[in-house]
């Protein structure tokens, strides 16, 4: 097969499982719009508003612990399809909640599939893309999240309406399409080379790799692939293979990307910008949107670069410059507020300043990064069980972060929350120096060994 066509294989292929990704973005930041809106026709309390966008992150947690040896064992194509049905079921139920009570339980269903998905639909683009393109291919994932959380802002802006306290039903039931479109879409795309390989089903596997990888790795890959599996047979190996000593380096990357992605903050402003710029002196429901559209915009052109830059610059590189340029802007941030009175009616346009340059700084490094990495740094036989170890990680700190927001600001204020996130975000940049592998240009069986010899991720 040519490469251009291999190319365009795998490029339309990984878009349309990347539709995962869009509903990931979408069904997270939904409910930035919509909150304003259900707080008045509610009359719910800040507390509430922590419930209600924590029980999302709640069902993602459970998705992440339930379904990492369902995804080994059923495969990667039939969990993304089952994730599709669950997406549309929740976002019909979201729609006609009578109460707010089954609104959070439908939410946390859409949770359940957003915990699968944010780890599967990486893993099934790492499994099936060829070697030297992976880094964009499954940072497309990451691109299309952005996508949905722009889509999401501009949703909740079209169908907002201060005049009618009911418009957050509609923005819910916009996330119904994705979901059809990734559900038929999927019905029409292999499973992954390696995950039918690993099953033995080696005629397959090699049939889906002719069409995917560049042709002059096809045979190394399946030789890789063979040595491998019988290194696995030869080991016994399990789903406990992941805590033996010579995977802790991996469980250390995948465990600490996440926790610094998530406690620089990020998530506090997919879900709660409207309410920042409420704080910030907006008053309009609706016009509260807007800053959230513009900071959604400069997310998704930023991680368009990654997806350029990934496969070239590197993933240690890229996330030593996310990091330092997110640091000074959450104190930047953080100053706005803390000089509220100063600044007056020009507060709000130095927030969104602010704010903006940390998303591009966030969006080309650690955002992308986190998925990216988690699917590269575990062996075939235990990698779905470390991607569910990771999207736990990420959907655990994410829920503490979202259910601790509104307790920090009225503790802390709103300009102590965002100086804290940034001392935070200095930390991660001396854990990065050690922690963050190269694993650009390197086949996941090469990275695998480099792991069984003892190598350590700033060697890699």
């Amino acid at each position: 097969m040519k490469p251009t066509k291999t190319r365009s294989n795998v490029l339309l292929i990984s878009i349309i499982a990347a539709t995962g990704g869009l509903l990931f973005g979408f069904d997270t930041g939904v409910i930035s719009g919509a909150l304003p809106f259900m707080k008045e026709y509610w009359k719910l309390t800040d507390a509430s508003l922590e419930w209600v966008t924590t029980t999302v992150l709640i069902g993602a947690v459970l998705g992440a612990i339930s379904s990492g040896k369902l995804s080994d064992y059923l495969g990667r194509k039939k969990m993304i399809i089952i994730n599709a049905l669950i997406f549309a079921v929740g976002a019909v139920g979201c729609t006609y909640a009578g109460s707010i009570v089954f609104l959070m339980m439908m939410r946390v269903i859409i949770g359940i599939a957003i915990g699968i998905t944010s780890y599967v639909v990486p893993m099934y683009i790492a499994e099936i893309a060829p070697t030297r393109r992976r880094g964009a291919m499954v940072t497309l994932n990451q691109l299309m999240i952005t996508i949905g959380i722009l889509v999401s802002y501009i949703t909740d802006y079209a169908l907002g309406n201060d005049a009618n306290l009911e418009s957050w039903r509609w923005m819910f039931f916009v996330g119904l399409f994705p979901a059809l479109i990734l559900l038929i879409g999927m019905f029409f795309l292999p499973e992954t080379p390696r995950w039918l390989i690993s099953k033995n089903r080696w005629a397959e596997g090699e049939a889906v790799l002719n069409k995917v990888e560049d042709p002059d790795l096809i045979q190394q890959t399946l030789a890789d692939l063979k040595r491998d599996i019988e290194l696995t047979a030869q080991n016994n190996t399990n789903s406990g293979e992941i805590l033996k000593p010579w995977l802790r380096p991996a469980l250390i990357i995948t465990v600490g990307i996440f926790f610094f992605q998530q406690f620089s903050g990020v998530n506090t402003i997919i879900y709660y910008s409207p309410i920042i710029f409420k704080m910030a002196g907006i008053v309009s429901n609706t016009e509260s949107i807007i800053p959230a559209i513009i900071i959604g915009t400069a997310n998704v052109l930023a991680c368009f670069v990654s997806v350029v830059l990934l496969d070239k610059v590197g993933r240690r590189k890229l996330y030593m410059v996310g990091i330092w340029g997110m640091i000074p802007s959450l104190a930047l941030l953080g100053t706005c507020f803390h000089f509220k009175e100063a600044l007056g009616a020009s507060l709000p346009i130095f927030a969104v300043l602010s704010i903006v340059c940390y998303i591009i700084f966030i969006a080309i490094s650690l955002a992308p990064l986190g998925w990216l990495l988690i699917s590269e740094v575990f062996p075939l036989n235990v990698r779905g069980v470390g991607m569910s170890i990771g999207s736990l990680s990420h959907w655990g700190f994410n829920a503490i972060v979202a259910f601790t927001f509104f307790k920090l600001v009225n503790s802390l204020g709103v300009s102590g929350t965002f100086f804290l996130y940034s001392g935070i975000c200095l930390i991660g940049m001396f854990w990065g120096r050690y922690y963050i592998p190269e694993t650009k240009g390197k086949s996941l069986e090469e990275i695998e060994e480099h792991w069984r010899k003892g190598g350590s991720p700033r060697d890699l």
